[in-house]
């Protein structure tokens, strides 16, 4: 049903949020949210797609979740060629990766469940850059 889709959406934009201001390593770096909330809700045979600008001269942060496991969402930054930049599939679906940009690119971020361990459901992407 929508509202109870729409409940488990808001949940886990909560989670999201905390990858945002994880600073596991210690190096002091903060990350605000762009502002803009990425969700969607698919299933094993669909993804979401958002178009993104990163600014040059920026740090960036890209946080997924699709649930209390950290491992849940397979993303991937394409260019405008579809050139794939980064997948966090290559390093056990991490939840967040943090990149800086030397110029302005547009770019996809296509964000997909990863089927081995959940079929459906609601996934977020939070976009935040350093202070």
């Amino acid at each position: 049903s929508a509202p109870a889709i729409a409940q488990e959406c808001d949940s886990l934009v909560n989670v999201c949020y905390k990858y945002l201001t994880l600073d596991p390593h210690k190096t002091g770096k903060h990350f605000i949210s762009d502002g803009q909330v990425y969700q969607a809700f698919v299933d094993a045979e669909q993804s979401a797609e958002f178009k993104v600008t990163f600014y040059g001269g920026s740090t960036y942060r890209i946080a997924t979740t699709a649930g209390l496991k950290d491992d849940y969402v397979i993303f991937t930054v394409y260019d405008q060629e579809r050139t794939p930049l980064f997948s966090n599939e290559d390093f056990k679906n991490a939840p967040y990766w943090d990149f800086e940009i030397e110029n302005t690119l547009d770019c996809y971020v296509e964000a997909k469940l990863d089927i081995d361990k959940k079929v459906s459901g609601c996934l977020v992407v939070l976009i935040g850059f350093s202070k």
